[in-house]
């Protein structure tokens, strides 16, 4: 168990819960590679083509949802690797992120969506920003983590001590999100998260079910019909164990891996329902 206290031993209970037996439609990675509307990219952008009659949502350099859209791909065909080394059994992705997963049991669906969130605003050392909640409620700021101070758990009382000399460099910044994943999961983030409806969903954007067992996906590109206005999402996750976090297809439309915004109440992604109203954001 990668929970530390009696604080947090129920954690577990709410993150996303391994089952790569599910009865969903198993989708492989060869089918997806020939999709007319994905590429050879290198990156997300370049590798997916917005649909016929659709145009790609143009963020502005420097958002989020920017930084979402030009996230790095392995080359396509690749495979989901756990944070052991080992494949994932069920090829249920369109493509695999470059981004580390780490070698403990740690960055899964929850986590991997605050890791890009976090990745993002390190990189514009927009520091004050970085922070999560403990399923506790403790809100653990980088801000502080950088200056030095360490959290504390001794049974149910988390506090700050200073114990290590100010850094912000990126091993300690990685330390950071080790102990966010550790103490936080799929409940916290759920409350952090605001309430956003589906027709107005954008880059960044989290479908997110906090509970037992919780799980959550992120939106990393858009387009849009020209027709309607009506906007398209793809969507990424990590699951449990720890693994590669990947772009995954739409067990509805196989070798598509976009979501269409429909009027349906449902987002049946290969490892979890959602409905429209778990899609949440970013303050």
């Amino acid at each position: 168990m990668k929970k530390l206290t009696v604080l947090f031993c129920l954690l577990g209970l709410f993150s996303c819960t391994e089952s790569e037996s599910r009865n969903t439609e198993i989708i492989t990675s060869e089918t997806a590679q020939n999709a007319d509307s994905i590429s050879t990219g290198n990156t997300i952008k370049t590798r997916f083509a917005p649909p016929p009659g659709c145009v790609r949502v143009q963020p502005a350099e420097g958002t989020f949802a920017y930084y979402l859209q030009n996230l790095s791909l392995h080359p396509p065909g690749a495979k989901v690797h756990y944070y052991d080394g080992r494949e994932k059994p069920r090829d249920v992705h369109a493509a695999v992120l470059t981004t580390d997963v780490g070698d403990r049991n740690l960055q899964q669906c929850a986590d991997a969506v605050m890791r890009l969130r976090a990745e993002h605003l390190y990189a514009q050392k927009r520091f004050a920003e970085i922070h999560f909640n403990f399923v506790s409620g403790d809100r653990i700021d980088y801000d502080k983590w950088r200056k030095g101070y360490r959290v504390r758990v001794k049974g149910n009382d988390v506090s700050w001590v200073k114990t290590a000399e100010p850094s912000d460099d990126y091993r300690t910044f990685r330390k950071y999100l080790d102990l966010i994943y550790t103490y936080a999961g799929t409940l916290s983030l759920a409350k952090e998260l605001k309430p956003v409806s589906i027709e107005n969903i954008e880059i960044g954007d989290v479908f997110i079910q906090g509970g037992s067992p919780g799980h959550a996906v992120i939106v990393v590109d858009a387009a849009e019909e020209k027709a309607t206005g009506k906007r398209l999402f793809l969507l990424a996750q990590s699951y449990m164990p720890a693994q590669e976090i990947h772009v995954l297809q739409n067990p509805k439309s196989p070798g598509n891996p976009w979501y269409p915004n429909v009027a349906e109440s449902i987002i049946q992604t290969p490892d979890r329902t959602f409905e429209v109203s778990d899609l949440k954001r970013f303050e």
